[in-house]
């Protein structure tokens, strides 16, 4: 009868939601749910690099979600449609799982009316995270070609004016990094910090929910 007895508590011990997301965001999502009360919810990602094959987003998800369900917690996807052309939501919307509201995560960061100040005043804008800033080298300069072949800068980057750091950690270091890739890319440089954005928000309101429901705006 121990046994029983044992998995009862395990299971009354785990986290009720678990969050799933993108790796690009791990470290950031992990400082959040590291403030919230202990066993509101635990993260699992899918490779940051997955932005370049998006078509395995939703099949990667579907694997994670039912991981979660087989161990009763109830998932939730924090992403934004990464390049699915809206399958991503039309699959939550038929499993029924909720996803943090808007397209990617430069808005989530910056707030709707921030990302959209931001375009108006610049379009041609490229935008830079601390994931990206900290990975620029594997991202964008061997994982674009531009260590090989610069000069495949111009012809990718020929549209862009400006590269926007919009930072989630006050970090000189960072910011010395982010004005060099900047330098690299041809582009203007501008800096704004904010911090973790509708994320915090997101999940502490998560965590305070006696029921996880698909927020309004979700997908949109």
């Amino acid at each position: 009868m121990a046994k029983p007895r044992a998995n009862a508590q395990t299971l009354a011990a785990a986290p009720r939601m678990c969050i799933i997301a993108c790796g690009a965001l791990a470290r950031e999502l992990l400082v959040i749910i590291n403030q919230l009360p202990a066993g509101s919810m635990t993260l699992t990602c899918l490779p940051a690099a997955w932005h370049n094959h998006p078509e395995k987003i939703v099949p990667g998800l579907k694997t994670k979600i039912n991981a979660a369900r087989r161990a009763g917690q109830t998932p939730v996807v924090v992403y934004g449609d990464c390049g699915t052309g809206g399958q991503l939501d039309s699959f939550l919307a038929a499993e029924g799982v909720p996803r943090i509201p808007g397209p990617h995560c430069y808005q989530s960061f910056m707030g709707e009316a921030a990302f959209d100040i931001a375009m108006e005043q610049e379009l041609g804008t490229f935008f830079l995270t601390d994931y990206m800033v900290r990975h620029f080298e594997r991202i964008v300069m061997k994982g674009m070609g531009l260590r090989d072949h610069p000069q495949l800068r111009d012809m990718y980057f020929a549209n862009y004016k400006r590269a926007l750091y919009i930072a989630q950690t006050d970090d000189a270091g960072l910011q010395e990094k982010a004005r060099a890739a900047a330098a690299k890319l041809g582009l203007a440089y501008e800096y704004r910090y904010t911090g973790y954005g509708n994320y915090t928000g997101f999940l502490h309101h998560l965590a305070a929910s006696d029921s996880v429901t698909a927020p309004s705006g979700a997908g949109r």
